[in-house]
C-alpha cells in the first residue's frame, strides 16, 4: 500500500507538473511621468522579443492598473521577458536608468504577479547616451523598397575618417538598436563603438560599421529566409536584398568605402546571426566575411537544404559563437552547420567555432567575444592593392554610351587619376572629381574609347563607344 501511495503521489506531481498554467501581470506602480496617453507592452522570448507586438499589449482593469494574461503553458516552462511602451527606446529600466537584467518567471499554478516598474529608457533619470562622438544616425527614416518600410541606419566611423582621405571596409550589422548606445538598446549594448575605438588607439584599423535598426513587431519576419509554423516569418531574402540592393550602393556612393567582397563583412545575433548566414551564402559576391552570433538555426529545417544546396563561389571567412547555457541544441547545431559548410567546400581553417562555457543568449556574451570576432574575420582583410590586384576588367555601361557612363566592378571609390583615351592611346579627358560610378561623356566625338583607373600604380581599364 505505501508503494502505491507514493507512486500515485509521483504521478499526481507529474499531471500537475505538465498541466497547462496561466500567468497575469498586474503593473502596480509607473513612473509618475509616463505619459498618459502610453500604452504598455510585454516582450519576451515567447515572442521574439518584439517590443511593441499588438498581441501582447497591456489593458487596464477595474482598479485602473495594466495588466495582462499570457497563454496557458505547461507547469515548469520559464520565461523571460521585460515591459516596453512600444519600442526598445521606450523600454523599462533601473531607478538611475541603468540597465535591467531580464524578468524571469517559471510557471506552475496559476498566479497574479504584482510588478513595479521604475523608469523608463527615454526618460532615464540620470542615464544618457553611450554612443561614441564618432557614432551617428545616419538616416532615422531610411526607405527600404523591397519592404515599403523605413529604418533607423546608425553609422560609426574609424576615428580620423574625416581627415584621412583613405577608404575603410565595411561591416554591416543587425540590430542597430544595441550595437552603440544603452538609451536605445533593450538589454545592454554590444560597446562595438568603444571596442572598435579601443583597438584604433592600438593601431590596429577598424572599418566602417553600419548598423540597421530591427523593425520591431517586424524583427522575425525581416530576420528569417523561411516560415515557422509558429512564429511566422519569411521575408529575409527581402531584408538581404535591401541591403545588397539598396543600403550598399548608397553607403559606398556617399562614405569613403573600399567596396569590394573582400573588404566587406556582415554579422548578427541570434535570429540576426541566422539571416547573417542567409545572406553571406546567398550574395558570395558581395561578403567575403560574416559572423554569426548564437544562430537560431532551430528556426526552420530548411537552413539544411539551403546550406546543402548552395554552390561555393568564393573562400569566405566564418565566426560561429554560442554560449553553453543557451538551449539544448545550439551548440550541437553550430558544429553541424561547420560540418555541412566543410561539405560544400569551405576550408575548415575558414571556419572558427567559440563555445563559451556559462555563456548566455544576451548582449553581455556579444559583446565579450565582438573584439575578437571583428580581429579573426579581418585578420585576412584585403588592403587596397589587394583588391586592384585581384580585379578583372571594368565593365562600362550602357554600351554604346550617350552622356553617362557608368561602371561596374570598381573595388574601390577613390583614384589618383582617371583618364579616358582613344584607342591609339591619345588622352583626351581627364575625370575630375570621380564619384566611384560613373563619368560625363557626353562632350567626346563619336568613337571607340579606352577609360583608365589608377591607383598606387596599379590601373585597371574599361572599354566603351561612345554614340
Amino acid at each position: 500500500m505505501r508503494i502505491r501511495f507514493y507512486l500515485l503521489t509521483f504521478l499526481f506531481s507529474i499531471v500537475s507538473f505538465c498541466a497547462l498554467t496561466q500567468v497575469t501581470f498586474i503593473i502596480d506602480e509607473l513612473p509618475d511621468y509616463t505619459p498618459q496617453q502610453d500604452v504598455i507592452y510585454i516582450a519576451g522570448n515567447f515572442n521574439g522579443w518584439a517590443a511593441g507586438s499588438e498581441n501582447y499589449i497591456l489593458h487596464k482593469n477595474e482598479q485602473d492598473k495594466w495588466t495582462i494574461t499570457l497563454d496557458q503553458q505547461p507547469g515548469g516552462t520559464s520565461i523571460q521577458f521585460k515591459f516596453t511602451r512600444g519600442s526598445w527606446e521606450t523600454v523599462e529600466k533601473g531607478p538611475a536608468g541603468e540597465e535591467l537584467p531580464d524578468r524571469q518567471f517559471t510557471f506552475g499554478n496559476g498566479q497574479t504577479i504584482g510588478v513595479v516598474i521604475q523608469n523608463w529608457a527615454d526618460n532615464g533619470g540620470g542615464a544618457t547616451s553611450t554612443a561614441a562622438a564618432n557614432v551617428t544616425v545616419m538616416d532615422n527614416n531610411f526607405y527600404m523598397p523591397q519592404l515599403n518600410r523605413n529604418r533607423r541606419i546608425w553609422l560609426y566611423f574609424p576615428p580620423g575618417y574625416e581627415t584621412s582621405g583613405i577608404a575603410y571596409p565595411v561591416l554591416y550589422m543587425h540590430d542597430g538598436q544595441n550595437l552603440f548606445d544603452n538609451l536605445t538598446a533593450y538589454s545592454g549594448e554590444w560597446q562595438v563603438d568603444e571596442t572598435l575605438n579601443a583597438l584604433a588607439s592600438e593601431g590596429q584599423p577598424v572599418p566602417i560599421v553600419v548598423g540597421i535598426d530591427n523593425g520591431g513587431s517586424d524583427r522575425i519576419n525581416e530576420y528569417t529566409p523561411w516560415v515557422n509554423s509558429q512564429y511566422g516569418g519569411g521575408e529575409g531574402d527581402l531584408y538581404i536584398r535591401f541591403i545588397v540592393e539598396t543600403l550598399k550602393p548608397y553607403i559606398d556612393a556617399n562614405y569613403r568605402t573600399i567596396p569590394g567582397r573582400n573588404t566587406t563583412a556582415i554579422m548578427g545575433s541570434s535570429l540576426g546571426g541566422l539571416i547573417s548566414h542567409f545572406g553571406a551564402l546567398s550574395y558570395q559576391s558581395v561578403f567575403s566575411k560574416v559572423g554569426i552570433f548564437s544562430p537560431s538555426y532551430w528556426f526552420s529545417d530548411s537552413v539544411w537544404s539551403f546550406t546543402h544546396d548552395i554552390v561555393k563561389q568564393y573562400d569566405m571567412r566564418f565566426y560561429q559563437l554560442c554560449g553553453t547555457l543557451e538551449g539544448s541544441n545550439t551548440v550541437s547545431d553550430m558544429l553541424k552547420m561547420n560540418d555541412s559548410l566543410v561539405e560544400i567546400e569551405f576550408q575548415q581553417e575558414n571556419i572558427f567555432n567559440k563555445v563559451v562555457a556559462g555563456g548566455q543568449h544576451n548582449e553581455t556574451l556579444w559583446r565579450n567575444t565582438f573584439s575578437e570576432a571583428y580581429q579573426w574575420l579581418f585578420d585576412s582583410a584585403s588592403s587596397v592593392e589587394d583588391e586592384l590586384h585581384g580585379q578583372k576588367a571594368v565593365i562600362c555601361f550602357p554600351n554604346p554610351v550617350g552622356d553617362v557612363l557608368f561602371f561596374q566592378g570598381l573595388p574601390i571609390s577613390s583614384y589618383d587619376s582617371v583618364c579616358i583615351y582613344t584607342i591609339n592611346g591619345q588622352m583626351v579627358k581627364q575625370i575630375q572629381d570621380f564619384d566611384g560610378q560613373k563619368a560625363a561623356v557626353g562632350d567626346l566625338p563619336a568613337g571607340a574609347y579606352i577609360i583608365r583607373f589608377l591607383k598606387n600604380g596599379i590601373e585597371l581599364e574599361g572599354k566603351f563607344i561612345r554614340k
